[in-house]
């Protein structure tokens, strides 16, 4: 049926053929890709077990998991048939973990619908924005060290570049830095709390282009260069954008619960009722 020929159908038969559009997905869905004892398994199978087994299956080859997933389903499958024939499922035992699975069920799949509204363009959009307002400027600088073991080879290396020697050519011939070391002992660029204390310390009282005198931390004697100073830029919104979408789910997340809380009437029969306050004593009459 072409476009303007549904366009003429009636308003009601036109919404009864709408869900027509999602019936290859469903069909996709229950597509059946294996079977154990003549029992099915479907995709739809394959994705429930996929949520349920993320750990497990993120140390596995790609190529792989595909295969783990249908032995497990077919393991399951197996498992279940044999609780079933042993009246498992009859016992007060099960029926009360099947409730508890249920209510826990709904309850994620509830939360997990209702907070995924809460993160949209605009709501995304307005905290950042907000963030922004509050963060202050930060200094941040990009510096180059030489680290060595003792303080008699750091005052070599001073003086050698006191000479004229090139800095990254004396850091990649002997600094003991596994990190920086190749890099002519770049550091990129860093905040103060990113170091420890006495390297932050000697590295921020630099100016562009000094280099600094012997400085000792616990892991060693360094000798630093600053290439530069600036403020720190702030970040861009599509930078952080993974990061505040999650912050949203989870902040809805965490409302919902306390909204359900709130409307409801819980009592606690495990514990006794707290005791009413004492009435006040009656007031003594006064004398004439």
């Amino acid at each position: 049926m072409t476009l303007s020929r549904l366009a003429l159908l009636p308003l009601g038969l036109a919404l009864a053929a709408a869900p027509l559009a999602a019936l290859p997905a469903l069909a996709q869905q229950d597509k059946v890709v294996a079977k154990v004892d003549g029992m099915n398994i479907t995709e739809r199978d394959l994705t429930s077990a996929t949520e349920d087994l993320q750990e497990r299956l993120a140390q596995l080859p790609e190529e792989r998991k595909r295969d783990e997933l249908v032995n497990f389903l077919v393991d399951l499958k197996l498992g279940a048939k044999a609780a079933a024939a042993a009246k498992i499922a009859e016992t007060p035992e099960f029926a009360s973990r099947l409730a508890y699975m249920r209510d826990k069920l709904l309850l994620d799949e509830y939360i997990s619908r209702e907070s995924k509204k809460a993160v949209t363009p605009e709501a995304a959009r307005k905290l950042f924005d907000d963030t922004v307002k509050t963060m202050a400027p930060e200094e941040e600088v990009h510096a180059r060290h030489i680290l060595v073991e003792d303080e008699a080879k750091a005052k070599e290396v001073a003086e050698r570049l006191k000479k004229g020697e090139d800095f990254a050519k004396v850091a990649a011939e002997l600094s003991k830095d596994p990190g920086s070391g190749k890099e002519g002992g770049d550091l990129g660029w860093f905040t103060k709390e990113r170091m420890v204390p006495e390297f932050a310390e000697a590295a921020f009282k630099l100016e562009k282009g000094q280099v600094s005198d012997p400085v000792k931390s616990q892991f060693g004697w360094h000798v630093i260069k600053l290439e530069d100073k600036r403020s720190k830029p702030l970040p861009k919104f599509e930078e952080v954008k993974p990061q505040i979408d999650q912050y949203l789910e989870r902040k809805a997340q965490q409302d919902i619960v306390v909204a359900l809380r709130e409307k409801a009437k819980i009592e606690r029969l495990d514990k006794p009722a707290a005791p009413a306050p004492a009435a006040p004593a009656p007031a003594e009459p006064k004398k004439p």
